[in-house]
């Protein structure tokens, strides 16, 4: 009760806070290439339910069809402006509506593709307990997965044996001891992290 009460409070707060730099964002999208300013994936949320997330748009229209979806720094279908958002995390912040919708949480797994959480374990499958969130230990640990990834031959590989294996580890840790003190910490480490970038 208090995480959603958190949530919604602090959601609401950032999306009216932030919202100069949101729609300065969205105008250089826009100017840069063709599309939508926003991303809308299919992701899967809590005990399996499929969400649309919302992300600042930062790869050419229908990426999806040109490649995998695991995406390293030096993808040629990231915009100009896409390379930008990624670097300073700024495609992120329109999962705030998500957070507010009660889609996603600030602190929790973060949210994957179908053909991921099909590859689940009985074990990792806990992992769908918790509301997706933003941030967590995996995010931590690696808060900049497309540098890792940059100049491999296969990204989609290269995330399978480098990057999964230790972040399911880590989401799991996360479903079998959280709390509201736990999220505040990482919250906190989080934005520790973001501002030394």
């Amino acid at each position: 009760m208090l995480k959603r009460l958190f949530d919604i409070l602090f959601s609401a707060f950032g999306l009216i806070v932030m919202s100069p730099l949101l729609i300065f964002s969205a105008m250089a999208i826009k100017l840069d290439s063709k599309g939508p300013a926003f991303y809308r994936g299919k992701r899967v949320g809590r005990y399996g339910r499929p969400f649309r997330i919302c992300k600042f748009r930062t790869m050419v229209v229908n990426a999806e069809k040109l490649g995998g979806s695991s995406t390293a720094d030096d993808d040629p279908r990231i915009t100009k402006t896409g390379k930008f958002l990624r670097k300073h995390k700024l495609d992120e912040l329109p999962q705030l509506i998500n957070v507010l919708k009660g889609e996603m949480s600030f602190v929790g797994p973060r949210p994957e593709v179908q053909h991921y959480v099909d590859m689940f374990t009985e074990e990792e499958k806990a992992i769908l307990n918790v509301r997706p969130g933003i941030t967590d230990w995996a995010s931590l640990w690696n808060p900049y997965e497309g540098a890792i990834l940059k100049g491999s031959q296969d990204p989609e590989k290269a995330y399978m044996e480098m990057i999964r294996p230790e972040k399911l580890k880590l989401q799991l840790k996360y479903v079998k001891n959280n709390s509201f003190w736990i999220d505040l910490k990482i919250i906190l480490l989080t934005l520790k992290t973001i501002m030394i970038r």
